[in-house]
């Protein structure tokens, strides 16, 4: 992928990501911007008697220290080092390629006074397969994702653990291996690579793709619900959208229709009225979580491309000037929205699970013969509720917290670390609590025979039950639920 002058998108990200083979390089026109910018920044020290914030001073509430010339370089080495302090479990290497990418593109819009040096190692770096280690717990997400940053940024300097090519190791020994070489930051340098918000950013953006599959297959997993129950198609009837008219209530509807397009099942008279909400309001809880990820896809969309560091080099305005655009107040309140949203998911998927095992609709209790001696399905349910009732606790919005630091230089903060990877975590629960309902309504469907649903289903209930045969008897059923999981994954929409 080549970083100029076009805007990135959701799309691009998730093409980058999914690239068998893949490389960073950047336009001409971009390194020419940012040697531009780099130029005007080094004239502009020139003048010894004006202090430019975290260029020749120190530090958040130690922005009026000033610093001598001989000693800039390590000002910048000094402010890598001091922030690197990042814990809890290792971030993916997904995000990790995502932070590269959105590092290069934020540094290559040339307002960050940083020399192509800089870009070329990190662009380096990423096709030479050598990803910095980097740790999810640390960042404030305000003044810049700091810590999470600091680690990416380590390897430029030789310093840090990356994983060359899937082994972790020092990162001196990595950029021998490679044949490249450490750099030495000069003036503003490390500034520019730690003040950001690519850590919020990139795991906000992976979080987007993975919501955009995942709310994808709810939907299939509710149609395959819905003739499992036997509930009726009049809910999703296009008169009842059309006079509502919400995109995502909809589309949703329309993917159940397009599903269940065929069905036995379905084309039956139903000898009940009306069903239970998680079935009828399937439009309307489903189209309102496509509506929230078009919602916060847009946000991110404007922030991936967009000048996050501080201070900022406006050399065609002749301007060095100390703002906020580090702070990740726009990405939290967007994530915890998010975060709610995609719970809902996995709610109301649970009550869809929680019916088909109640015996309701001339299924058997617990969708299994001899229930009593058998418990059947019984279980998943509540390894089902357990992950809905731990999404509400993670869906807890982390916007409204703040926490003063830096000696109350940087006394609000947002938090957006935090909702990013709370958000990410509750996707990967949707997906647990979809699989159950998955295999729930698959074991529900066996006792509709010899009806059955449209060809579509019937080809991925085929395809099913070749990993995991229908429960006649107990039998242990965390395998089954995992299998599902990753077959979910492949079904193609």
């Amino acid at each position: 992928m080549e970083i100029n002058n076009n805007q990135l998108s959701l799309k691009d990200l998730k093409s980058f990501l999914i690239a068998s083979t893949n490389t960073l390089s950047i336009s001409k026109e971009r390194l020419q911007a940012v040697a531009v910018n780099r130029s005007f920044l080094e004239k502009k020290l020139e003048d010894k008697s004006v202090k430019y914030y975290g260029i020749n001073t120190g530090f958040g509430a130690l922005y009026d220290v000033t610093i001598s010339d001989n000693e800039l370089e390590q000002l910048q080495q000094n402010l890598v080092m001091s922030h690197a302090c990042g814990m809890g479990d290792e971030v993916r290497s997904e995000v990790v390629k995502l932070m590269m990418l959105l590092k290069v593109k934020g540094l290559s819009l040339g307002y960050s006074g940083v020399c192509a040096d800089v870009i070329n190692l990190l662009i380096a770096m990423y096709n030479n397969d050598i990803l910095p280690v980097i740790w999810e717990v640390g960042s404030l997400g305000a003044s810049g994702d700091l810590a999470p940053l600091a680690h990416l940024s380590l390897p430029l300097l030789g310093l840090g653990t990356v994983r060359y090519k899937g082994e972790k190791m020092d990162a001196a020994q990595a950029l021998k291996l490679a044949g490249l070489s450490p750099i030495k930051l000069k003036a503003k340098e490390g500034l520019a690579l730690l003040n950001g918000t690519q850590f919020m950013s990139a795991w906000g953006c992976f979080s987007l793709i993975e919501s955009e599959r995942v709310e994808l297959l709810a939907d299939l997993t509710a149609a395959i619900s819905v003739d499992a129950f036997n509930a009726s198609l009049a809910p999703f009837h296009p008169a009842i959208q059309r006079v509502r008219n919400h995109k995502g209530q909809i589309e949703s509807a329309q993917n159940v229709l397009k599903f269940l397009r065929g069905s036995e099942i379905s084309s039956q008279r139903k000898e009940h009225l009306q069903d239970p909400y998680s079935f009828r309001c399937v439009p309307q809880v489903h189209g309102a979580v496509k509506f929230a990820i078009s919602q916060v896809k847009e946000v991110f969309e404007r922030e991936i491309n967009a000048v996050t560091d501080n201070p900022l080099v406006f050399h065609d305005e002749d301007l060095i000037i100390s703002g906020g655009n580090f702070h990740g107040e726009p990405l939290a309140i967007a994530l915890d929205y998010l975060s709610i949203a995609m719970s809902e998911l996995a709610s109301i998927s649970e009550r869809r699970t929680f019916q088909l095992i109640s015996g309701k609709r001339n299924l058997p209790k617990f969708l299994v013969a001899k229930s009593g001696l058998n418990s059947g399905l019984m279980i998943p349910q509540y390894t089902a509720a357990s992950i809905v009732s731990m999404n509400k606790q993670l869906a807890t919005p982390a916007s409204v917290d703040t926490i003063t630091s830096s000696d109350g230089q940087e006394d609000h903060v947002s938090m957006g670390a935090n909702a990013a990877v709370k958000c990410y975590k509750i996707v990967y629960n949707i997906e647990k609590v979809l699989a159950i309902e998955f295999m729930t309504a698959m074991q529900a469907l066996e006792f509709r025979t010899p009806l059955k649903s449209s060809p579509f289903i019937e080809k991925v209930k085929e395809d099913y039950r070749k990993i995991v045969s229908p429960l006649s008897e107990d039998r242990i059923l965390y395998n089954d639920i995992q299998i599902t999981v990753d077959f979910m994954r492949t079904i193609k929409l």
